[in-house]
């Protein structure tokens, strides 16, 4: 990498560049953990930074209107995430028999691309063994064997495991039963677990100083390669960065730059295995939609207009229809979620329901086949799919569409418009 004096645009460019891998390090900062249920504390200094590495943390119960750490959350499976640091050699993943279940362990590496997955859709539901491993290892493989091997582009990796559940106590135990046989280790059988600073406070989501963005920046440069056909010009010059840097992370989180994909409906992620050149939009998923997965695996079809290009507002009433067999085209499942756009969480509402889908308990279709869901803030009464909506105020859906299938990735599905009834 150049270590130059920049001038402005070129200090823009770096951060935009760059925003990625200080988004993933404050993440990484958020959600490892403070405590090894062996080892104990990483530190004793509650204000400490150390943090616990190539450990599994888990949600066991799916999010809520209560619940506001995470933006736009699912409401159909529970979380299982690890930070996987290879600098100590390869990680093993254990992973159960998951039945007929979905789940997916989603890899992404310290830029936001994900390049590789475990799971249902890829390497299927059997109790396996995935090695993991950094660029140009080459040792031997644990005796035994594994399942599949998966080389890492730099050293440190998030892994987003998601497990589908229902609204039972039985199921909810069942997924629990899952998540706690999902391990870690090394090639010789040791636990993986690793002590690391972590260097900053991941539960501030200000803009860092210019100080602290640079030193989080080039610690993770030194573990994780510019990716394979980009340039990186790159000086730590701190006074440009300072005048520049707030700038950036304003108008980033401000951008919005989604693929149009019917009336009404936008898809704010298309990325597959990797951004490119688009290193714009990596930027503002990364400052916005940090780990999102390749639309491979799921793709988010958002809606916040109806088709006449109106918000959409809990003041009225809207219908969205999917014709006969022109539903969403899945290989797993589908839901459709409400978002308050002012805070972009869950509604809470008389029965309790922030998604509707293919899953959804009693869901009916019309005599002709076709599918009608009422979305407005009142119960619409007896014989219609009501996916609650907040009283007066503006919200958005997303159609969570879980292994879509080719018209969906071709972008050839027809995506039918909310029409406002009122």
């Amino acid at each position: 990498m150049a270590m130059t004096s920049l001038t402005p645009p070129d200090v823009r460019l770096a951060l935009v560049q760059t925003l990625p891998l200080f988004e993933m390090m404050r993440m990484r900062a958020a959600t490892t953990a403070r405590r090894h249920p062996t080892f104990g504390f990483a530190s004793d200094d509650r204000a400490s930074t150390m943090r616990w590495v190539n450990q599994f943390t888990h949600t066991h119960r799916k999010l809520g209107p209560h619940d506001r750490e995470v933006v736009s959350p699912n409401n159909d499976t529970v979380y299982s995430n690890a930070w996987i640091d290879l600098s100590r050699g390869p990680v093993l993943i254990d992973t159960p028999d998951f039945g007929d279940r979905y789940w997916t362990l989603g890899l992404l590496d310290a830029w936001t691309n994900p390049f590789a997955y475990v799971g249902r859709r890829t390497t299927g539901n059997r109790r396996q063994r995935t090695l993991v491993h950094g660029p140009g290892w080459r040792g031997a493989l644990p005796a035994g064997g594994v399942s599949q091997v998966i080389e890492a582009p730099g050293e440190d990796v998030w892994l987003i495991g998601r497990i589908l559940v229902d609204d039972t106590a039985a199921d909810l135990e069942a997924v629990r039963a899952l998540q706690a046989e999902l391990h870690l280790s090394r090639i010789d059988g040791g636990d993986a677990a690793l002590r690391v600073d972590t260097g900053i406070d991941g539960r501030s989501v200000a803009t860092p100083s210019a100080a602290a963005y640079v030193q989080c920046v080039e610690a993770a440069l030194a573990r994780n390669p510019v990716p394979a056909g980009e340039t990186l010009a790159w000086s730590p010059d701190l006074p440009a960065i300072a005048q520049v840097l707030p700038q950036v992370f304003d108008e980033l989180r401000q951008q919005d730059q989604p693929r149009q994909i019917g009336p009404g409906w936008a898809l704010p992620v298309s990325v597959r295995t990797g951004w490119g050149a688009d290193v714009l939009t990596r930027a503002r998923v990364a400052r916005n939609l940090i780990g999102a997965l390749g639309i491979e695996e799921a793709m988010y079809p958002t809606a916040e207009a109806d088709e006449a290009g109106r918000t959409l507002d809990g003041g009225h009433a809207y219908e969205l229809r999917f014709p006969p067999g022109e539903g969403p085209q899945v290989g797993a499942f589908w839901s459709l979620t409400m978002y308050r756009r002012s805070d972009c969480l869950f509604v809470a509402n008389p029965i309790a329901r922030y998604s509707i889908g293919d899953r959804t308990p009693g869901l009916r279709h019309d005599g002709d086949g076709s599918l009608a869901i009422r979305i407005q803030a009142h119960d619409p009464g007896f014989g219609h799919n009501w996916l609650p909506a907040p009283a007066d105020e503006p919200f958005y859906v997303v159609l969570r569409l879980y292994q879509p299938q080719a018209a969906h990735l071709d972008f050839r599905y027809r995506y039918p418009p909310l029409r406002r009834l009122d």
